[in-house]
């Protein structure tokens, strides 16, 4: 009986560690969307040409957007290792190979929560710096 309910809880924690690793290859997943669109906007002609620094401004965003996309693509390989290992939790009994389990997915989710609030900062600078140099349109034209 007890080791029915030992895999019955086993069972319930895999499924909860899947269903954030899920959540995390999905916020992942609309990270690189938005980098998608700030590459466009980054690349795009519509800001102010005579902005003091601007060619400099943007090249420096653009090479923390390629960081950025490379620590996501990082993440979301460890992320594919992790599920397969998960995968294998449920064949074992061993409590040691768990607590190790669990200690892993801990930290991939501090990597995780770390690079998506660094990539909301960076986010947030850009469209504050952006924002203020856009070309403004004349009505009419």
């Amino acid at each position: 009986m007890k080791n029915t309910e030992t895999q019955n809880f086993k069972a319930k924690k895999v499924e909860e560690l899947h269903s954030q690793s899920n959540q995390w290859k999905s916020n992942l997943c609309f990270l690189r969307d938005e980098l998608t669109f700030i590459n466009q906007l980054l690349h795009s002609y519509v800001f102010e040409p005579n902005t003091p620094n601007l060619f400099e401004r943007l090249q420096n965003y653009q090479d923390q957007l390629k960081k950025v996309s490379t620590e996501e693509v990082g993440l979301q390989q460890r992320i594919e290792k992790h599920e397969t290992d998960l995968g294998g939790m449920l064949e074992t009994s061993d409590d040691i190979n768990d607590k190790e389990y669990y200690n892993k997915h801990e930290a991939l989710n501090t990597l995780v929560t770390d690079c998506l609030l660094n990539f909301r900062d960076l986010k947030s600078e850009i469209f504050n710096y952006a924002g203020g140099i856009l070309k403004q349109r004349k009505p009419g034209t």
